[in-house]
């Protein structure tokens, strides 16, 4: 059994704790500066916890000693002070951050080090990033390569059509940030909410907007091999133009605590939501022009008798496989490990990456290894274009 630190007592962190003390493979301890938080943790599986300021590095380092790995699940602002503390102990080092700046000094880091250090492993960047280079593998040449993901209520019935189903901190952040892309071959970045492009899955419709983060390392893997490289996060239609008015016309941009405040105060947290992940490549295979789209729905669902939402649950699977993938040798144990590294089949095979398993998209390796599966996935996922 293997100890683990996770920093972070909110909503996903009580579902990673859940999902890796019921395994029976790792002994958990969960830290927090709140003790209510901490109080309110929903686990079928007792964990140990502690109150404790990341800020207070001693202690934090302290914490970390002897433990196998430590996960973070704490707001992208005190990201680095986990990072920092995990590199001084010695333990493995994983989170889920969206913030690039973090992840640049996450990044600088590994270097050298004697222990792994794995960023952005929730679902953009993380799980979206693993599916989009599966894909891209297949091709011998790349064009285009547009990623895509909503969280969102099952529901909507306000005018922004969103409520709060993870950090506020973090979606205000992806909000204000300048987005990477890779545009007509050049790395570039890009203004958030802008390029609202319209699309509709089952019949619903959508709208989609540049927000930071969501590419993860992918723009630096791809640079010079791929035309067109974007991310842009769906919400319902209308949302992109009331955030555009709050943040830039009223300014709020610059009074981000003030933001929050509103957000958290107006809009509702629900457990009844729905995230979606939608990515298409397009380039050559066999001197053909051809597409291939993987697109998936994961919603809220009742886990070992408790309700989680489908953000607890698709944000949690992903940083407890790569973990799991960490334990049992299947990544590198030392120095920086993008998502692109991990292998979308092994990643799907997992006990906590099956949430993500959908009978409508086959991994081309899974494929090939599965007599009477190349051709059904063939048809469903590529079209020529």
């Amino acid at each position: 059994m293997k100890d683990v630190l996770l920093v972070g007592a909110g909503k996903i962190g009580s579902m990673i704790a859940d999902f890796l003390a019921s395994s029976g493979d790792y002994r958990v301890t969960v830290a927090d500066r709140s003790a209510e938080a901490l109080a309110k943790l929903e686990t079928a599986t007792k964990v140990e916890t502690v109150t404790l300021d990341v800020a207070d590095k001693a202690a934090l380092e302290s914490l970390m000693k002897g433990k196998f790995a430590v996960l973070s699940a704490a707001p992208f602002q005190v990201t680095t002070k986990i990072a920092d503390a995990a590199k001084a102990a010695g333990a493995h080092y994983l989170d889920l951050t969206e913030d690039v700046a973090s992840t640049r000094h996450v990044k600088k880091l590994a270097e050298g080090a004697q222990t792994a250090f794995i960023p952005q492993c929730g679902l953009a960047p993380g799980f979206i990033t693993i599916v989009a280079y599966d894909i891209a593998k297949h091709f011998d040449e790349l064009q285009d390569v547009r990623m895509r993901v909503g969280a969102l209520p099952k529901f909507p019935s306000n005018a922004l059509g969103y409520n709060l189903t993870w950090s506020t901190d973090g979606v205000i952040n992806e909000y204000c940030e300048p987005c990477e892309a890779i545009i007509e071959g050049k790395l570039s970045e890009t203004p958030p909410l802008e390029e609202v492009e319209e699309l509709a899955i089952d019949g619903v419709q959508y709208e989609a907007f540049n927000t930071s983060g969501g590419l993860g390392t992918l723009p630096h893997t791809l640079e010079g091999k791929v035309r067109n490289l974007n991310y842009r996060t769906m919400r319902y239609p209308g949302h992109a133009a009331i955030m555009k008015m709050l943040l830039n016309d009223l300014r709020m941009r610059d009074k981000r605590d003030l933001l929050k405040e509103v957000m958290e105060h107006s809009l509702p947290m629900t457990m009844q939501d729905v995230v979606i992940v939608f990515v298409t490549v397009s380039g050559m295979k066999n001197g053909k022009l051809v597409q291939e789209t993987y697109a998936n729905k994961v919603y809220a669902q009742e886990i070992e008798g408790r309700q989680r939402t489908a953000i607890q649950v698709t944000t949690a699977s992903g940083i407890c496989t790569v973990l799991d993938m960490l334990a049992d040798g299947s990544l590198p144990a030392r120095g920086f490990v993008r998502q692109e590294d991990i292998p979308l089949d092994a990643f799907l095979k997992n006990r906590f990456g099956r949430y993500y398993a959908t009978p409508d998209y086959t991994p081309l390796a899974m494929a090939e290894a599965t007599p009477g599966l190349v051709n059904a996935q063939a048809d469903r996922s590529l079209i020529h274009a």
